[in-house]
C-alpha cells in the first residue's frame, strides 16, 4: 500500500506563501513527489513525526483562535487544511487501486491526471477505482474531441455545398463520375427544402429557437421530422408565409416562385436518396461517423406502376390527324411524333442539330448520364422520322432540328393534341401524392416522357431484346426503370401461354 514518505513546503513565493508538497512511497522503485497546488503561510505549517533520513510523515496546520480581525485568515487556513487532507487520501487511494492490478500504467503523470479528474468530479474516497479513473479519462477525451470538432466545425450547408460541387458521383462503386447540371439543380431543391425545415423548427418551437442541422447529431428522429415536414410543407404556407419568402422554391429570379404543391412518396424518396448519398460521402471521407439512415424505417424506396404508352396505331392516329386549324399544335405534334421515333429524353431532344445526324442515324451523348457514362447513343431514323426532319429543315433560328418551345409549353400542348386527336382512353396510373392506383384519360397524363415510353414499349413488343433497345434508349444495363417495361405487354404473355396449348 502507498503511504506518505515526506511532507514539506516549497520555496516561499513573493506573497509570502509556500506550496504543500508530498512524496509517497508506492514501491521501492517508485516514490513520486507531488505538488498539491495548495499554499500556506510557512509560519502556520509544522512538521510532526519524522522517519528515516529525517523525512516528515505527519504535519499540522496551526489555525489560530477566532478573533475580531482574523476571520479571513482562519477561513483560508481551514479550507487548505480540509483540501490537503482530502488530497492525501485521494492520491493514496489512486496509487493503491492502480498498483493492485495495473502497476504498468502507474506513473507520476497518471497519478497527477487522475487526482485532477477526481478533484474535478469531487469523487468520494470509497468510489475511487481503477475503472472509475479510466471512465473519467475517456469522458474527458470525448469532451476534448467534441470541443475540437466544435471549434473546427463547418455549418451543415457548407458541407452540402461541398458535396454538391466537389464530390464525384459513384459509377460502378467508384467515385469517378461528374454530376450533371440536372442532378445539381435537383440537389439544390433538397438544400432549399432543408433550409426551410430548419427555419420552420425555429419559428414553431420556442424551445429550439437556435436549432441548426448538424452532420454529427442528425438521427432517425430528425429524419422522421424532416419527412413529415416535406409531406406537409404545402399546408404550412398559410401559417408560416415568411419561410417561403426567405427561401423560395426556386432560385430563378426571372419567374415567380411556384406555390408549394403536395409531395408524393417518390418525390420525398428521391430527396432522401440524395441526402443519404451525402451522408455516405461524409462517412467515406471520415468527416463524421454519424449516419442517420442506419436503422431508418421511413420512406426508403420509390414505387412506380406499370408504364403506360400509346400504341403504334394511336401514334399514327395522332401523326395523321388534320391539325391545320391549329398550326402551332401541328408543329408540336410533329416534334412529339419524331421523339416517339427516336426515344430520347426531352432534354436531349431540344439540343439536337443537323450535326447529330450522321448517315441517317441520330447520334448523341445523353445529358442526364453524361458525367457517369460517355456512351454515344445511335438511333437509326425510320422513314417517318426522316420526313419530319426534312419538313422543318432550316426553320429554327438556333440551328436545331425543330422550332422548339419551352419544355413546359411542349407538355401542355401534348395534352391538348391528344384530346383533339381523340386519344383519350383510360389508363391506370399511380397517384404521385397518395401512392394509390387510379384510372385517368391518357390525354390528361400525356407528356414528353410518354414519347420515350412509346419508343421503348413498342420496340420491346417487336424484338423482345432489352439490351438492344437499351442501347438506343440510353438506359443503363439492368436499369430498374427499363425492367418495368417487361410487365407491359399482355400479347407477349399470350404468346408464351399459347406454347403449351
Amino acid at each position: 500500500m502507498a503511504k506518505i514518505n515526506d511532507i514539506k513546503l516549497s520555496k516561499v513565493r513573493e506573497d509570502g506563501k509556500a506550496e504543500l508538497i508530498v512524496r509517497l512511497y508506492v514501491t521501492k522503485r517508485f516514490c513520486p513527489q507531488f505538488r498539491s497546488g495548495l499554499f500556506i503561510d510557512p509560519k502556520r505549517f509544522s512538521q510532526k513525526e519524522r522517519g528515516e533520513q529525517t523525512r516528515c510523515t505527519s504535519y499540522e496546520i496551526d489555525i489560530p483562535r477566532k478573533g475580531k480581525y482574523n476571520f479571513p485568515e482562519i477561513k483560508e487556513l481551514e479550507t487548505v487544511d480540509m483540501k490537503f487532507a482530502l488530497y492525501l487520501k485521494r492520491i493514496i487511494k489512486i496509487c493503491d487501486v492502480t498498483a493492485e492490478k495495473h502497476e504498468d500504467v502507474l506513473t507520476t503523470e497518471w497519478i497527477n491526471n487522475s487526482i485532477r479528474l477526481i478533484n474535478k468530479e469531487n469523487t468520494n474516497i470509497e468510489d475511487i477505482s481503477y475503472q472509475h479513473i479510466v471512465s473519467l479519462i475517456e469522458k474527458e477525451h470525448q469532451e476534448i474531441e467534441a470541443e475540437r470538432i466544435k471549434a473546427n466545425k463547418r455549418p451543415f450547408f457548407d458541407w452540402m455545398n461541398d458535396f454538391r460541387d466537389n464530390a464525384k458521383k459513384k459509377v460502378n462503386g467508384k467515385r469517378e463520375g461528374d454530376k450533371s447540371d440536372v442532378w445539381k439543380r435537383n440537389f439544390d431543391v433538397l438544400i432549399r427544402a432543408l433550409k426551410r425545415y430548419e427555419t420552420f423548427v425555429r419559428l414553431s418551437d420556442k424551445d429550439r429557437k437556435g436549432f441548426m442541422l448538424d452532420i454529427d447529431t442528425m438521427d432517425n428522429e430528425t429524419l422522421e421530422d424532416i419527412e413529415s415536414y416535406l409531406r406537409n410543407e404545402h399546408a404550412l404556407l398559410e401559417e408560416y408565409p415568411k419561410i417561403f419568402q426567405m427561401i423560395p422554391a426556386t432560385t430563378d429570379t426571372k419567374r415567380r416562385s411556384p406555390k408549394p404543391q403536395p409531395r408524393g412518396n417518390n418525390t420525398i424518396c428521391s430527396l432522401f436518396n440524395k441526402l443519404k448519398a451525402f451522408f455516405n460521402w461524409l462517412n467515406e471521407k471520415k468527416i463524421t461517423t454519424n449516419n442517420p439512415f442506419m436503422g431508418y424505417e421511413g420512406v426508403v424506396s420509390e414505387k412506380y406502376g406499370t408504364p403506360y404508352y400509346i400504341t403504334l396505331d394511336e401514334r399514327n392516329q395522332i401523326a395523321d390527324f388534320d391539325l391545320s386549324a391549329h398550326p402551332q399544335l401541328a408543329v408540336q405534334r410533329d416534334i412529339f411524333i419524331f421523339q416517339c421515333c427516336i426515344g430520347c429524353r426531352v432534354s436531349d431532344l431540344f439540343k439536337l442539330t443537323e450535326n447529330n445526324v450522321i448517315n441517317g442515324v441520330i447520334e448523341y451523348i445523353p445529358h442526364k448520364t453524361k458525367g457517369e457514362r460517355q456512351n454515344v447513343i445511335r438511333v437509326p431514323m425510320n422513314t417517318r422520322a426522316v420526313v419530319l426532319m426534312g419538313k422543318y429543315k432550316g426553320m429554327d433560328r438556333k440551328g436545331r432540328l425543330f422550332p422548339f418551345v419551352s419544355a413546359q409549353k411542349y407538355n401542355e400542348d401534348i395534352k391538348e393534341i391528344f384530346r383533339l386527336c381523340g386519344v383519350t382512353r383510360l389508363v391506370t396510373v399511380v397517384n404521385s401524392v397518395t401512392g394509390k392506383e387510379e384510372q385517368r384519360p391518357i390525354n390528361e397524363v400525356a407528356s414528353s416522357h410518354m414519347a420515350r415510353r412509346t419508343f421503348v414499349g413498342n420496340l420491346y413488343k417487336q424484338v423482345k431484346d432489352p439490351n438492344l433497345i437499351a442501347s438506343m434508349s440510353g438506359h443503363a444495363e439492368g436499369s430498374k426503370a427499363f425492367n418495368r417495361y417487361r410487365e407491359i405487354d399482355d400479347e407477349l404473355k399470350k404468346e408464351v401461354v399459347s406454347l403449351i396449348d
